[in-house]
């Protein structure tokens, strides 16, 4: 017998995938639309989410060493002409202010699409010496890209994200900085989110406009479909070499610093619907969850009922994030509720359970229950979130295990994904940019990354056939 459906105004999402996200961003009140296409309302549920991946982040990045800043959001034209690369890789996608108050600028300012130049700028005014470096800076921020097609969290025309930007005395150092910093985002996401990652390098046709390599995260989500998580890019000294700056090394000559720029966005807010969300709405691991537990007190208006859930409260929030709905409506209501928001613990307390010394704890991402003692509860917390949590990775990993196939030629993937549907196609790729053309056009799956810590698949290109060494994650990708 099915199990009955609390939530029913959210499309299934084996029905329609894209409307079951949308009716998630909004009857969980993640977001609400605006008169500008491309721009939302983050609402308060939806910040609460952002405002607990920042809290966790930006405690990684300074037991890393890093400071955070914050650039101005407007960059002349001419400071972004300087790295020609980088310019012509964000040209369709920049906003323009041509004009402040009545009168025409002299010379049009880019919002930001991203803070290299300003950065580097900066660099120009303040690194002189050996001694100055390394600069290991992070800023959180909102930036623009002129996307034409649009979706909240995914894609949208202003987003929030954090972007660290980092200069080294060698190239050594930059390269490990970027790699440390992918694995961050790699730790992030697995413990924090519950999300399985592979980690890689992008091809050149797709990594970041002006590095000289660029490291990537990516999650598949429940649909089979990647989603970039997170990137890290190596500059090289490019970058110091277009905006002159230098400074004295030990030797006391005048050389080139190397740089390093890496970032995650509120796209990863769409990561985890995606990924963890299911008919009833959202499921959100413990770790970014606004209310980690819910207490509702069920026939509310008998006497003591509210005054144990309170007590309840009292002790739990010293070391949870706990709401107790006391409002007038159903527990059933209530229950619905509080499953579309993704709530990971729901505790029930009624006159029985007060008389009997328990309550009954359900957990959100497999609605088990249990009725546990009073006496326990601080513990049975703890031991509740951590389920949640592993439950919601070991789903995940498994979601991708079912939807990973090792392929050797092109009517392989074609067949496999005829089959089994979307996901990961893991395959030899020889390095050649037209043979990486030709999966796409023959299969539709996109490189997303290169593989380095998985064994090959094969010795020969998935497309030409000719010897090849590199293995690499295809994929469709939002």
């Amino acid at each position: 017998m099915a199990e009955k459906k609390l939530v029913e105004e959210i499309t299934s999402m084996e029905e329609d995938f894209a409307k079951w996200y949308t009716d998630i961003v909004k009857k969980a009140e993640l977001i609400e639309y605006t008169s500008i296409k491309g721009c939302m309302v983050i609402r308060p549920y939806g910040y609460a989410i952002w405002e607990n991946i920042q809290h966790i982040l930006d405690g990684m990045f300074k037991d890393t060493g890093h400071e955070n800043v914050c650039m101005p959001m407007f960059i002349p034209e001419g400071l972004l002409q300087k790295e020609k690369d980088h310019v012509d890789g964000f040209a369709p996608e920049v906003a323009w202010v041509t004009h402040g108050g009545s009168e025409a600028l002299e010379e049009r300012l880019c919002i930001r699409p991203t803070s290299e130049t300003l950065f580097c700028e900066h660099y120009a005014n303040i690194v002189h010496s050996y001694r100055d470096l390394p600069k290991l800076y992070n800023q959180w921020v909102s930036v623009v890209r002129w996307e034409k097609t649009t979706r909240p969290f995914l894609r949208s025309r202003e987003f929030l994200w954090q972007e660290g930007h980092t200069i080294h005395a060698t190239a050594q150092e930059a390269i490990e900085e970027t790699r440390k910093m992918l694995d961050v985002y790699a730790e992030f996401c697995e413990e924090s989110l519950a999300i399985p990652v592979l980690k890689g390098q992008k091809t050149e046709s797709d990594k970041f406009a002006g590095a000289v390599a660029t490291y990537a995260i990516e999650a598949l989500m429940h649909d089979g479909k990647a989603l970039q998580a997170g990137t890290s890019h190596y500059f090289g000294d490019g970058f110091a070499k277009a905006f002159d700056i230098m400074y004295t090394d030990r030797e006391n000559k005048k050389v080139y610093p190397f740089q390093s720029s890496w970032g995650v966005s509120t796209r990863i807010i769409g990561a985890i619907i995606m990924t963890h969300g299911d008919d009833n709405g959202l499921v959100l691991p413990p770790a970014v969850a606004p209310i980690q537990a819910v207490i509702i007190p069920v026939a509310q208006h008998k006497a003591g009922v509210l005054e144990k859930c309170a007590e309840l409260k009292a002790l739990l929030e010293k070391e949870f994030r706990v709401k107790t709905d006391e409002s007038e409506n159903s527990a059933g209501w209530k229950f619905a509720e509080y499953e579309m928001k993704g709530v990971p613990l729901r505790i029930e307390v009624g006159p029985r359970d007060i008389e009997a010394e328990q309550c009954v704890m359900v957990t959100r991402h497999n609605r088990k229950k249990e009725v546990v003692p009073l006496s326990d509860i601080v513990e049975t917390v703890h031991r509740k979130l951590d389920e949640v949590k592993n439950g919601l990775f070991e789903k995940a990993l498994k979601n991708r295990e079912n939807h990973s196939y090792a392929c050797g030629t092109v009517d392989e993937i074609n067949n496999a994904l005829d089959d089994k549907g979307d996901g990961f196609v893991k395959a030899m790729w020889c390095g050649n940019p037209a043979c990486e053309d030709g999966v796409k056009e023959k299969t539709g799956v996109g490189s997303r990354c290169i593989l380095t810590d998985e064994p090959p698949v094969g010795e020969k290109c998935v497309y030409c056939g000719k010897p090849a060494d590199k293995l690499v994650v295809w994929a469709k990708a939002y």
